[in-house]
Parts: C-alpha cells; sequence; structure tokens
C-alpha cells in the first residue's frame, strides 16, 4: 500500500491523466456499490439485471423500478471526489474521465459531457424500448409514487428502462468511442473505486497502463490490477480525491 505522496510523485508532469471511477466514487453520496461487504449483488439476484428477464417479466421491471426510487440515484449529489475530479479536469491536467456509474453524479459535478464516458448510461433519463421515446426519470418516479408499478410508455404504450446497460446489452457506441480516444491519449492513470474487474470497461485503464504510463489505484480493497499499478493508496475516494488534486496544484 502506498500514500497519497507515492502518488504524487507517480503522476509528477502528467499533464492528460485519465481517470476512472467506479461505484467506491459515490458512496459517500448514498449509494451503495456492487460487490462490497454491503453491495447490491449481496442482497438482489444478478440474474435480475439481465435485458432477457427485464423483458419477459413484469415482476422483474417492478423490482427494478422500486430499486430506482430506493436506491438513492435519483436524489443523490455529488460529494467531494466528484468535484475534486471536475477541479482536476480544470487545472487542465486531465485527459477526461471513464465511469462505469450510472448515477450521473460527474455531470451533476459540473465535468463536460466533452470530458465523460458514461459506459454504463445514465439513470437519469428513461426511453421506450419499442418508439424511443426519452423522458426523464424523475417523471417516471412520480408515476411510480402516485400508484404505477410498471409504467408503460405514454406515447405508444411500450416498455420503458431506464437508460443503463444491462448484461446482455450493448455498451454505447458514443461513450465508448470517446473512452478509446481518451485512453490512446491519456499519459497516466487514476483509477478510484472500482474493483478493475468488470470488462470491457477496465480494459481502458489497463490499455493506458500496457503502454508504459503511470498507474495510481484509489480503493479501499484489492483489485483485479494492483499487481500493474506504480501506487496504491487504500483510502475512501473522496477524501483521497480532493487530498491528491488539491497537492497536484
Amino acid at each position: 500500500m502506498g500514500t497519497i505522496d507515492d502518488a504524487l510523485r507517480v503522476l509528477h508532469g502528467r499533464n492528460r491523466i485519465l481517470v476512472f471511477t467506479g461505484a467506491g466514487i459515490s458512496t459517500d453520496s448514498g449509494i451503495p456499490d456492487f460487490r462490497g461487504p454491503e453491495g447490491v449483488w449481496t442482497r438482489e439476484d444478478p440474474a435480475d439485471f439481465t435485458i432477457e428477464r427485464y423483458l419477459a417479466d413484469p415482476e422483474v421491471r417492478r423490482r427494478s423500478w422500486q430499486r430506482r426510487v430506493t436506491i438513492g440515484f435519483l436524489d443523490a449529489t455529488p460529494n467531494r471526489g466528484h468535484l475534486a475530479v471536475t477541479r482536476l479536469w480544470e487545472s487542465g491536467r486531465m485527459v477526461g474521465c471513464i465511469t462505469q456509474n450510472v448515477d450521473g453524479l460527474h455531470r451533476a459535478a459540473g465535468l463536460p459531457e466533452s470530458a465523460l464516458a458514461e459506459l454504463h448510461g445514465s439513470a437519469a433519463t428513461t426511453s421506450c424500448l419499442a418508439c424511443g421515446a426519452t423522458v426523464p426519470t424523475g417523471a417516471i418516479r412520480e408515476r411510480l409514487e402516485s400508484g404505477e408499478d410498471d409504467p408503460p410508455c405514454r406515447v405508444c404504450g411500450g416498455i420503458l428502462k431506464a437508460d443503463v446497460v444491462l448484461f446482455g446489452e450493448v455498451l454505447p457506441r458514443t461513450a465508448m468511442a470517446r473512452a478509446a480516444a481518451m485512453a490512446e491519449t491519456a499519459d497516466a492513470v487514476l483509477a478510484v473505486g472500482t474493483t478493475l474487474g468488470v470488462y470491457p470497461a477496465a480494459g481502458f485503464p489497463l490499455t493506458v497502463a500496457s503502454r508504459g504510463m503511470p498507474f495510481v489505484i484509489i480503493n479501499q480493497g484489492r483489485t483485479d490490477l494492483d499487481d500493474l499499478a506504480d501506487a496504491i493508496v487504500a483510502a475512501p475516494a473522496a477524501d483521497a480525491l480532493e487530498t491528491l488534486v488539491s497537492r497536484l496544484g
């Protein structure tokens, strides 16, 4: 394990840092992670997160909508970690941010769309799987709170789904292309709050590290790429990021 000083030494002089974030950056905003000791997978069946089951089973859809209301995505606000990433971007030392999160908190923290690749989509909007009509997910929450448990599309009556990627779906092409461009030009990678075990997402920081660029990990717990890291900071994401970015200047 290393320290913030170790991370600073590794990132010294780097001006195109790729930030790669996972669920651990959002836990201070009240959003649970997936793979931790208290994560979502300890309480939910991962098979309920497949597109096939979502389409076929109204009960799966009802549970999915209930999670959208209770898990905290729609009411969460950015924490010090998200704000630190935005400050790093504004300092001109960052090539962009690739996130596996669907909570939209990087956007809410002021990171521009051009600097962000949301590989797994965003829970902020909902679309009809039949006609493609899109509405804010907040509007769907109002329908849920008024008694609908599996609200259909008001345009065509089709199945609605929050714009997050379920297992079995293709990752969004625009986000993937933007992430590939970031990884290609990055001169360092900073991975925050992720086990680095989900592919193809984890392939982007791996690509940067495989080119011999400095690799820093901030995470509480081991990751699948620890052996490649030049510095590992085992600390809460918000605390470590705030300190690191402040000292990077």
